[in-house]
């Protein structure tokens, strides 16, 4: 649990400095800070279901064996 805290104030603090050295802004970068790493939450849950779906064995080839 400590390794993941650790991760999210890293990832806050480098989402954060982007922001604000891009606009200036600490408004823009704490909004960016928050939004950035939200967003990318979702995205990677659908990419953890896309990975683990293209990893599963397929079983096109023994179905197509059997329709042939």
């Amino acid at each position: 649990m400590k390794k993941t805290v650790s991760f999210a104030v890293l990832h806050f603090s480098v989402a954060f400095s982007v922001a604000y050295v891009l606009t200036g802004s600490v408004l823009v970068g704490g909004v960016m800070a928050l939004i950035e790493p939200a967003i990318n939450t979702v995205v990677f849950y659908f990419h953890e279901r896309v990975w683990r779906h293209l990893q599963a064995p397929s079983s096109a080839p023994a179905e197509m064996a059997l329709a042939g």
